[in-house]
């Protein structure tokens, strides 16, 4: 992290704009508080990717909230920020980035050739910055991974209108003061899975969708009762997550502790995710439920709701 924030740094007086990804479902936790404070003064655009994995209602709501906000909440001196909602995989939104981008180009005092716009590209590991990137070149620039640190340094590219960008590896932050921010970020898979165990993460992950989203994964595994923080009714032999599978020594399910146990269990089952001796594979199973929310099968999932007060 200290080598990307000296390298964005150094770089920021070569560029007239900062393009910002993130990433759809989490609007803040995937906005790096470090970024506000490297980049004042310079105009900003906050590119809300993965827009075809998040609530498209809420991506709307976010998208109008981030618009129009100062860089460090409206103060004197922060550049302007704005916010397009886009997927960079398949292109939808692109328009609307090069429109944003056209405008700062024009609008820069005694610059005849807007393409010769800087553009410095910054984001949170895993965030799509380098899918985006090679969207704008429209070729394979940046290298490109299901996994954070990509992208080890930084490169120039120049687009066809002349503008050039400044690819950066994603950085993160040192501590995170609210640890559902580090939760988020595990979710969509911006810190590595080395750091905390899939059956784990599958665990809250269950959770906070219960929370916010109860019917999506019993749509997805066909649990009849997977809401309400109620035990799911379903598993392989239609007696519930703590008959059969997942009862006994190797369950910490006691028949209402944990529901979202209970919950993990039944899909286990569901998915044939059983060791011998029909105890769950609670490893397989956190690994597939975690994937399945990441590529988008759970719906779309936005985790940080733009009606709630969430910080920026």
């Amino acid at each position: 992290m200290k080598k990307t924030r000296e390298l964005i740094a150094a770089n920021l007086r070569l560029v007239g704009a900062v393009v910002e990804v993130c990433d759809a479902r989490i609007p803040v936790s995937s906005r790096n508080p470090i970024i506000d404070e490297l980049t004042k003064g310079k105009p900003r655009i906050v590119v809300l990717n993965k827009a075809d994995l998040a609530d498209e209602r809420e991506t709307g709501a976010w998208t109008a909230r981030l618009s129009g906000r100062g860089a460090d909440g409206g103060r004197e001196g922060c550049g302007s920020i704005s916010a397009v909602a886009l997927n960079a995989q398949s292109g939808q939104g692109m328009k609307k980035l090069l429109a944003a981008l056209g405008g700062i180009a024009a609008s820069r005092v005694g610059n005849a050739a807007a393409g010769s716009l800087g553009v410095m590209v910054v984001g949170v590991p895993n965030s799509g910055k380098s899918s985006l990137i090679n969207r704008l070149t429209g070729r394979r620039a940046a290298q490109t991974g299901d996994r954070p640190g990509v992208t080890k340094g930084k490169q120039w590219l120049t687009l066809e209108n002349g503008m050039r960008l400044l690819d950066t590896p994603g950085i993160l932050w040192p501590k995170f003061e609210d640890p559902n921010v580090g939760m988020n970020l595990a979710f969509c898979g911006s810190i590595k899975d080395e750091i905390m165990d899939a059956p784990t993460l599958a665990l809250e992950l269950i959770r906070t969708l219960g929370e916010l989203y109860p019917s999506a994964l019993a749509e997805r595994y066909g649990l009849a009762a997977a809401r309400g923080g109620e035990p799911p009714a379903d598993s392989a032999d239609g007696g519930g997550a703590g008959s059969e599978y997942g009862s006994g020594a190797d369950s910490a399910w006691d028949g209402g502790t944990d529901p979202a146990l209970a919950l993990m269990e039944a899909i286990a089952a569901k998915r044939g995710c059983i060791l011998p001796g029909k105890r769950v594979d609670y490893e397989r199973a956190g690994r597939m439920i975690v994937g399945e929310f990441r590529e988008g099968k759970l719906g779309r999932v936005t985790l940080e709701k733009a009606g709630q007060g969430s910080g920026l």
